[in-house]
């Protein structure tokens, strides 16, 4: 597919569906994701694209390199350096993937979702893969997440870490697409079910450039890490997210003891803590920091007795001399380099905040000033919890331990404290693991009264295989979940945040009401193939045999749980891709016989496989007496016979209304 056609694509998006993103993802290309992202970010240069009679792109316009290049040479910038980037195999795959649009659907847990703590819960959780579930999100969540914490795949070789990605397109596609010849479409071929360095590499990159998609401009984000592969992460978060917008390398103390069986004990672990906007976090450099205790004034011990309160007192003399730039000057008789200015320091010894001792100046710091102030942290994070202990809250919580090797809740709430986001900030972890991460939030939210929102989501890896025979055998690692009947990871996810709400609530007697310890759940899964295939028709056939197509997208049909039907899966996936949260309000509207979804009071959604003329009738009537104020209609096209597709369109032409109709495949 060429770019232009690729344009036509994008343009028809809105009244497309599942179908077309297939048909998108065939032409994607490796910088597909960065060109449109460049083009949003410099559309002063591309030129304009060209149109046919229609109105419909035909040709792409192009990046004027030489237009930037006169740019950059304007700000005395004279040339482009290649300078260096990180490269590995399969990094033009993971550039691909990272422009592709999500080919799953979104079920409703509506048995888990309709109960009475849950119903009105603002927190989320998937179940599905974390590349499809962030493909999802880039339509309903872009710049919308404050704070990111993920806890990844470690690539140990014994963490079960293989790239999990079958490549899905024959091997004359794989080199058509990326220009390969036969020797390096078997390197690429060869990172499938390893766990390379590359191969570990390629499946981070597209999860990590979605998620950078996904942050404010304020947000943070933070990814815990080994030795392993500190070094790779490292640079492929300079790639992804840019030099610039590195913060800090910090080591976090997680083990207490000692290990005997290497040469020496390893106990840390790595968190690399990037923000989206350098220049922003700049200017909230104040807020970032740790909570001050009351260990932090026992030096405060003086007092003037002039109402001012308790204080200590701090050399003003300059660190570092000249060379960090400190004025040097004499001042009471002292000469050196100080920390500030001679006319500050004047006004200060006015005030009554310098004092002189032993040849020797010192500044008053107040106790009531330093309050109003974050304490500084360092990279040495040893008091953030351990592996130990957060095995203990697993065992605390479930009895015994379920969950190898779990993050502490106290490194996430560390985290998101020191990052001082607000107490209404939405957290996503999409490596959910144990669901430590919902835990901090919802503990957090229960000390401060917040209302911070969390988004999880894991993979349903199970926790047992099936043999030859039939019966099922516990995986390695997996025994004590599988014993405690956990089928699969996101089992015990969910079931953790259930326990520790239930925790909370019983340990907090004076808990805010609006205390959210529920969430939603939605399984995020591919269609059957059979309903794939039938999703490759001529557009020139009859529509009207797929009259089974609603019956396809059921939870029963995907082999789910949670009692979804068609309507309520296809009704979820379209209102994520037409970027409406998972609160939005909707409500079931009664025309002839037949409801469908008025969402937000402007736009409704047909969904059925029974739209007849008196139902065309009823709507249309109420749309043009102003009994409802809609923009949009979207109909599910498959199950719609033409007849009455027709009849609706040249229906609500004859009403002053603009209403657009988009039928989506």
């Amino acid at each position: 597919m060429s770019r232009a056609e690729q344009s036509r694509a994008e343009q028809s998006r809105a009244e497309q569906g599942l179908r077309a993103n297939l048909e998108y993802n065939n032409g994607v290309k490796a910088n597909t994701a960065f060109y449109d992202e460049l083009k949003n970010k410099l559309p002063n240069f591309f030129t304009a694209d060209k149109l046919d009679e229609f109105g419909a792109v035909k040709e792409l316009g192009s990046f004027d390199l030489e237009k930037f290049k006169a740019s950059l040479s304007e700000n005395n910038i004279n040339e482009l350096t290649s300078g260096y980037q990180l490269d590995f195999i399969g990094k033009n795959y993971a550039k691909k993937q990272a422009g592709e649009r999500p080919t799953t659907v979104i079920v409703p847990d509506n048995v888990h979702n309709e109960k009475a703590e849950n119903k009105s819960s603002k927190n989320l959780f998937f179940s599905g893969d974390n590349l499809e579930v962030l493909r999802h999100l880039q339509q309903n969540y872009a710049n919308s997440v404050d704070f990111i914490y993920i806890d990844p795949p470690y690539n140990t070789g014994s963490d079960g870490f293989v790239y999990p990605d079958n490549f899905e397109y024959s091997d004359e596609q794989l080199q058509d697409m990326f220009g390969l010849n036969s020797e390096e479409l078997k390197r690429l071929k060869s990172i499938q079910g390893k766990s390379t360095h590359s191969a570990w590499l390629t499946f981070m990159y597209p999860r990590l450039y979605l998620a950078k998609k996904l942050l404010k401009d304020t947000g943070v984000i933070f990814v815990s890490i080994d030795d392993n592969e500190q070094a790779n992460l490292k640079i492929l978060m300079d790639d992804v997210f840019g030099e610039g917008s590195f913060v800090a390398n910090i080591v976090q103390k997680h083990r207490g003891g000692v290990s005997n069986d290497k040469i020496i004990s390893d106990n840390h672990n790595y968190l690399l803590f990037y923000v989206r906007d350098r220049s922003i976090a700049e200017k909230r450099r104040s807020k970032f920091g740790i909570d001050r205790t009351e260990n932090d004034y026992k030096n405060y011990k003086r007092d003037d007795g002039d109402g001012r309160g308790s204080y200590t007192l701090n050399p003003v003399t300059g660190p570092g001399g000249a060379r960090k730039g400190n004025p040097f000057y004499e001042f009471l008789g002292v000469e050196n380099y100080w920390r500030f200015s001679l006319e500050t320091m004047k006004k200060m010894y006015e005030d009554g905040k310098i004092v002189k001792s032993k040849n020797t100046l010192y500044q008053k710091t107040y106790r009531k000033d330093m309050e109003n102030k974050r304490k500084g942290a360092t990279t040495w994070w040893e008091n953030s919890g351990t592996t130990s202990s957060g095995t203990g809250e697993i065992k605390k919580l479930f009895n015994e331990t379920v969950f190898d090797f779990p993050k502490p809740t106290k490194l996430v709430k560390n985290a998101l404290k020191f990052s001082d986001i607000k107490n209404n900030a939405v957290v996503l972890d999409f490596f959910a693991g144990s669901s430590t991460t919902a835990d901090a939030v919802m503990q957090l939210n229960a000390e401060d009264g917040g209302h911070r929102q969390f988004i999880m989501c894991t993979l349903p890896e199970p926790t047992y295989t099936t043999n030859s025979d039939g019966k099922e055998i516990p995986t390695k690692g997996g025994e004590a979940a599988y014993r405690a009947g956990f089928k699969s990871i996101d089992e015990i996810s969910r079931e953790r945040i259930i326990r520790a709400s239930a925790k909370i609530k019983a340990e907090n007697t004076n808990l805010s009401e609006d205390f959210d310890g529920g969430f939603k759940h939605y399984r995020v899964v591919p269609a059957k193939q059979e309903t794939l295939d039938q999703l490759e028709f001529d557009d020139n056939l009859q529509l009207d045999m797929f009259d089974n197509m609603l019956d396809d997208f059921s939870s029963d049909h995907l082999g789910v749980t949670g009692q979804a039907s068609g309507f309520d899966t296809i009704l979820q996936t379209y209102l994520a891709s037409d970027n409406y949260q998972f609160d939005v309000p909707i409500k079931m509207i009664d025309f002839g016989g037949i409801k469908v979804a008025y969402v937000n009071q402007q736009r409704i959604y047909i969904i059925t496989d029974n739209w007849q003329s008196e139902n065309t009738k009823a709507l249309v009537n109420a749309i043009g007496t102003n009994q409802i104020a809609v923009q949009t209609i979207v109909v599910f096209g498959y199950p719609m016979a033409m007849e009455s597709l027709r009849e609706l369109k040249i229906a609500l032409k004859q009403l002053e209304n603009n209403v657009k109709v988009l039928v989506r495949y």
